[in-house]
């Protein structure tokens, strides 16, 4: 085992900042980050503690989110490969398939296969298991963790020349050190340490992004009203607004769009259920339940919206990994906005609330007369697994904060950089992950019908670097202080960055420059790259990409005919990418924003080897918010024929999703040109192609 202090082994300078330290680096947080950095502290020869406020280590990685969102697998490396190499080797173990046999789980995954046998993954599994894993990682590396400790937010962090000495808990315990890690989803001791930080959505002016602010109007994924069958009244008696409003419907004012506000897109509980009879509890009627809580939801089931079991992702043990889905589901959209800056006693008051909503709605589900009876008797066959959460009553110990606060610190990552709209310096670790909100207001639009906003989807483009400056503070706001969750970024940008996987990676990142800057006796700000990129690309971090640019969307040379991409396309106006639907060609599609303004258009021209008879079909996900008459029009051999497309209802085909557009002769001069002229709703376009017709 490694000196268990670092400063026998680097510079005396050093001596000046740590000599009364009782560990070199102090991690606050229980998160995926807080356990990979205190593992490379280790590595690196370090001293270290962990001081958690939380019991269980892991956050969301232990707390029921093991249907990774890997994005690009490709790009994880370091510990947090690691941590997915060990849940593959636990799963390798009979012992380890109590409910399931391994050969019935199957191979499903968030993109990517659940076990990767070739690299020794596996990105799917269960909470406790995953909790294993960290409990693993303290035993193996001697890692001293206390429990249940709380920084005093308001005097609890001494400083001295813009450095942190000490943090002192609740209990009165203190915890001097010569760096300190804010590894929380809260980011308490960045702000308690007086560094600038942000919370809510940025305007859009503010970074020159286009996806940040309010998104009124804007419906990407399907969880939205659009989604349903008609149009849902938010008042209790419909259509009478005298009767009064449903519950969980805001009468606030939605905002304008593009403009900034303090609001947070909404919680859940990624709550884990199983169908084993003899491992089910039945689903718990909650204190202060509320039927009329869930009327929403109710009209949306008698639409016949038939979604609601869409996200119980199946784990290994026949259980779930489950998550929000549709126009009203488990996120308790507008009750978590004070979160973030809110007093321990307040945040445990909103996670009640959110426990008592999920809760209630399952029992609402399972139990109210009034729900069709195909999915009330589908979900009774579902309950809380025995043998996960025990101390808990078998519910997730972690609300899964999506965002809280967000510091603002030597460089802010915004959607340019994910999108490589702007270079990335300094890269310590990679994201891949779809540019990702969930809805932040519910509310009721102008002709007086329900409807969500700030949910969002966006495509990356691929892999995206992520730069060393978003994890330190500004300079003289926080010399030896290093944020790798509640880190540097805009709304937008972070909710691709907040995937579980890159915490792992950053806080690997930012261990290590902890150590280094410590060793050199510099301020974090100031710690040469060089030496930072030298080192973690040893300890086999991905800083770097140069392969595909996405494992999910379908590789266009692998469809038969002649493909063009969207990016292929010659545009006019202005068209916003997404890679929420489950399936496109390349890296995602476009769609002209619901602009209906005639100025978006997309020209493919390609260069056909020989004349001929071609079978032209356009590829676009369908949705019921799409245009049911599409502008196309096909220059082809004998003259330009004028389409009114449908794009409600494509049919499936290698695994992209196409329009007919009819038998044409084509010669170099043959063209596609997709427009919004006069459409009655989204055009979405990820794709052409030209079928040689035999």
């Amino acid at each position: 085992m490694k000196s268990r202090c670092l400063l026998s082994c680097l510079a005396l300078s050093a001596l000046t900042h740590a000599a009364d330290s009782r560990h070199d680096v102090v991690i606050y947080g229980g998160t995926c980050a807080a356990v990979t950095a205190a593992v490379q502290v280790k590595q690196m020869g370090g001293s270290v503690i962990i001081v958690s406020p939380d019991k269980h280590l892991g956050g969301l990685s232990s707390g029921g989110l093991g249907f990774t969102d890997t994005g690009n697998k490709a790009v994880i490396g370091g510990l947090a490969r690691d941590f997915y190499h060990r849940i593959w080797k636990h799963y390798q173990k009979q012992e380890a398939w109590t409910w399931q046999k391994q050969s019935e789980y199957g191979n499903k995954g968030q993109g990517t296969p659940a076990m990767d046998g070739e690299n020794r993954t596996m990105w799917i599994f269960e909470p406790h298991a995953a909790e294993q894993v960290f409990e693993d990682y303290v035993r193996e590396f001697g890692l001293d963790v206390v429990r249940d400790e709380w920084l005093a937010r308001e005097k609890g962090v001494k400083k001295d020349a813009g450095r942190i000495t000490s943090i002192t808990t609740l209990s009165g315990k203190t915890y001097a050190g010569g760096m300190f890690i804010d590894a929380t989803y809260e980011g308490d001791l960045m702000a308690a340490a007086g560094c600038d930080y942000h919370v809510g959505r940025e305007a859009n002016s503010v970074y020159g992004e286009e996806h940040n602010g309010v998104q009124v109007g804007v419906l990407h994924h399907r969880h939205h009203f659009g989604a349903v069958k008609e149009n849902i009244s938010p008042y209790k008696v419909p259509g009478d607004p005298k009767s009064g409003v449903l519950a969980r419907v805001s009468t606030e004012f939605v905002g304008k769009f593009g403009e900034g506000d303090k609001r947070v897109q909404a919680y859940c509980f990624r709550s884990c259920y199983t169908n084993v009879p003899e491992n089910r509890v039945p689903f718990p009627r909650p204190e202060g339940y509320d039927a009329a809580q869930y009327e929403l939801l109710l009209r949306v089931l008698d639409t016949g919206w038939g979604e609601f079991f869409e996200k119980f992702d199946p784990i290994p043990n026949h259980k779930t990994d489950t998550n929000n889905h549709g126009p009203f589901s488990f996120d308790n959209i507008g009750y978590n906005y004070d979160y973030p800056e809110a007093g321990y006693e307040r945040r445990r008051e909103i996670i009640a609330e959110h426990r008592r909503y999920q809760q209630g709605l399952l029992w609402f589900v399972a139990n109210d007369p009034r729900v069709p009876k195909k999915v009330q008797e589908e979900l009774r066959q579902w309950g809380l697994p025995k043998d996960e959460f025990k101390d808990n009553g078998h519910w997730s110990h972690q609300l899964y904060i999506r965002e809280a606060r967000r510091m603002i610190g030597s460089f802010v990552m915004t959607e340019n950089e994910l999108r490589k709209k702007k270079p990335t310096p300094d890269s310590v670790g990679m994201g891949s992950y779809t540019i990702d909100s969930h809805n932040v207001q519910r509310y009721i639009t102008p002709e007086g019908f329900v409807q969500n906003e700030g949910d969002i989807g966006v495509s990356t483009n691929g892999p995206y670097e992520i730069a060393y400056g978003s994890l330190v503070p500004k300079k003289g706001q926080g010399a030896n202080l290093l944020v790798p969750v509640a880190m540097s970024a805009s709304h937008i940008a972070y909710g691709s960055i907040r995937m579980e996987p890159v915490f792992m990676i950053l806080g690997q990142s930012a261990a290590t420059a902890a150590v280094l800057a410590l060793g050199r006796s510099l301020d974090v700000q100031d710690l040469p790259y060089e030496k930072l990129r030298e080192r973690l690309l040893k300890d086999g971090q991905i800083l770097h990409y140069t392969g595909p640019k996405t494992s999910r969307g379908t590789d266009p040379g692998k469809i038969e005919g002649i493909v063009m991409d969207d990016m292929d396309a010659k545009v006019t106006g202005h068209w916003q990418e997404s890679g929420a639907a489950r399936t496109y060609i390349g890296d995602g599609y476009r769609h002209d924003g619901n602009a209906r303004d005639g100025r978006c258009s997309l020209s493919f021209e390609p260069k056909l080897e020989k004349p001929g008879r071609y079978r032209l079909q356009l590829a676009a996900p369908p949705n019921n918010n799409r245009a049911t008459n599409a502008s196309v029009e096909i220059q082809h051999q004998g003259g330009v024929e004028k389409l009114k497309v449908d794009l409600k209802s494509p049919k499936s085909g290698d695994g992209v999703t196409w329009i007919d557009l009819g038998e044409f002769d084509c010669g170099n001069d043959t063209a596609i040109t997709v427009g919004n002229a006069g459409a009655d709703g989204y055009v979405v376009v990820d794709g052409v192609r030209w079928l040689p017709v035999k």
